[in-house]
């Protein structure tokens, strides 16, 4: 006979078969205990690809792209960004520290991709792999009790229960179903609306492609602008940008060697009325070579019609004007000749500012400040202004400086500006007109207003990543259809024998998601079972008559 158990084990003693489970560790004062190195990158790594930091993080990217859609850019137009430090002297320089004119190749708007990126690997893989198994299984078995579902339904027919389940089938067409045979008959579960899931599953994996498709072109593409003046040509080599911005696996041999010329450019604006001056359209003839063997192509390109070439594309982004001087030094050598792009100050009546340098001028180098006019007027109060956009009437005045122009100096300098520290002003120049002429003071030469060319702000991109971005958003698009459209239901029929040898037939269902018309769904589906049983029989009683036919019996509940 076994020993009783001492008080002290007694109160520890487990059934046979059962260990008393280890002693949780706990910190100071019955705190839990700190987490270890593990633990914490569990933690994180469940933190981050939880479905509300991916949305919070999609936000936060949605955020960080407002100041690119506000803010000029450098990756679409250097001459814009440049206008708005001129513009806004102290603020500009601000805002430049936190990369907000190179808003998608900042890091802190890199930091919030990559961790998008990460939270959407890690959330919907998973969420995949589930949604793969729930439509290989089989639709949920039918409860045994289907009166308590948010809908049920309940009559008796003189069918037997496998016309009943017959009846069920094809009222059920539309579903999934899965039949089991029960004691005097069977059921039927079915399920539909599987597609919203899957659209949501699609919905994230188009964002996780997108997001690689925009990785793929940061990579694997490049984006360059410069400035072409009408009648002179570009060569797509890195050095003739004004502005270079490869990706990270592209080097000077990776881009096309294609050049092309601007023969033309034409602007219409309007002439009349509450719109005077708004631009109708620019267009410029270019002729172009896809390799320097290639025979020559032209093309008329257009605000949003690029010229296309071996994979990359050539737009206009905007227009200038590009005033020509020719500059005679003091011992009457030609030292400048050609024409140089302003920035307009306004849109409305694009008043430009510029500056010519002329380096090679002797015995010191010359440098201009101009504000130039296009269609110059004067102004109530007697100012010279520009009262329209085109170059009706066109006066350029010029602010003469001589002197050291620093570029010997080894610094990057502007060709919008004038560094006048180790120089000293010669004079100003009266209004000129095309044909005028400035002779300088003391000798130091002249300076000839030739003409006026326009000046094309174009931009070249070649982006491998721009058709498989298109596709991703399309795709994104169709599975957020699905996801809202699409309405996932359960239905369970069951058909037995009743004590009095009617067959009982119970129809129930439920709404998984969106509940909004699921009551008359059911409804009319019921309705669909019943309608082909009643048919039946009364194809069989025309068949072989016999006594009175007792009625069915029919009672439906909603439950809210």
């Amino acid at each position: 006979m076994a020993a009783k158990p001492s008080p002290g084990e007694a109160e520890t003693a487990l059934p046979e078969g059962h260990v008393k489970a280890p002693k949780r560790d706990t910190g100071k004062g019955g705190a839990p205990p700190a987490l270890s190195v593990t633990g914490w990158a569990r933690w994180t790594w469940r933190t981050l690809t939880s479905m509300r930091t991916a949305l919070v993080l999609l936000f936060l990217l949605a955020i960080g792209a407002i100041p690119g859609s506000l803010l000029p850019q450098r990756t679409v137009s250097v001459e814009q960004v440049q206008n708005y430090f001129v513009e806004n002297p102290d603020l500009a320089p601000w805002l430049d520290r936190f990369a907000l004119f190179d808003v998608y190749s900042s890091p802190w708007y890199s930091a919030i991709y990559l961790l998008l990126f990460v939270s959407l690997t890690g959330c919907v893989l998973p969420r995949a792999a589930v949604h793969i198994r729930a439509m290989r299984a089989r639709p949920p078995k039918t409860p045994r009790h289907l009166n308590r579902m948010p809908y049920a339904a309940r009559f008796t027919t003189a069918a037997s229960p496998e016309d009943a389940l017959a009846a069920a089938r094809t009222a059920l067409k539309r579903y999934r179903t899965d039949e089991v045979a029960e004691t005097g008959g069977g059921s039927i579960a079915a399920e539909k609306g599987y597609l919203r899931e899957t659209g949501n599953v699609l919905f994230h994996f188009a964002l996780l492609a997108l997001l690689i498709s925009l990785g793929i072109g940061s990579f694997f593409g490049y984006r360059g602008n410069m400035v072409v003046i009408e009648g002179e040509g570009f060569a797509n080599t890195p050095t003739s940008f004004d502005a270079f911005h490869p990706g990270t696996a592209i080097g000077p041999e990776d881009l096309q060697p294609f050049s092309f010329s601007v023969e033309d450019f034409q602007a219409e604006f309007i002439q009349d009325g509450r719109l005077n001056g708004q631009a109708l359209s620019f267009s410029a003839d270019l002729s172009y070579q896809e390799s320097p063997e290639a025979p020559q192509g032209t093309h008329k390109l257009e605000v949003n019609h690029p010229l296309s070439v071996d994979g990359a594309q050539v737009y206009l982004l905007g227009r200038g004007y590009a005033p020509a001087f020719k500059v005679t030094d003091s011992e009457g050598n030609v030292v400048y000749d050609q024409a140089v792009p302003f920035i307009y100050r306004d849109e409305a009546t694009f008043t430009s500012d510029g500056v010519v340098k002329v380096p090679d001028s002797v015995p010191e180098q010359l440098g201009f400040t101009a504000v130039f006019l296009p269609s110059a007027a004067e102004s109530e109060n007697g100012m010279l202004v520009s009262d329209f956009p085109d170059d009706r009437n066109p006066v350029i005045t010029l602010q003469g400086y001589k002197g050291d122009l620093g570029i010997d100096s080894g610094e990057a300098q502007s060709v919008y500006q004038l560094d006048t520290d180790d120089m000293k002003k010669v004079g100003k120049s009266p209004e000129m007109k095309p044909g005028d002429v400035w002779e300088l003071p003391d000798g130091s030469g002249k300076i000839e207003f030739t003409g006026v060319k326009d000046h094309l702000s174009m931009q070249v991109n070649s982006n491998p990543g721009r058709i498989p971005a298109l596709l991703s958003a399309a795709a994104a698009v169709l599975g957020l259809i699905a996801t809202l459209f699409v309405r996932p239901r359960r239905a369970w029929v069951r058909a037995r024998t009743g004590e009095d040898g009617r067959t009982v037939v119970e129809v129930a269902g439920l709404a998984k998601a969106d509940t909004s018309g699921a009551a008359t769904e059911f409804h009319e589906l019921s309705l669909r079972v019943r309608a082909d049983l009643r048919a039946s029989e009364r194809s069989d009683a025309a068949d072989e008559p016999s006594g009175p036919e007792s009625p069915d019996s029919q009672q439906g509940t909603q439950k809210g």
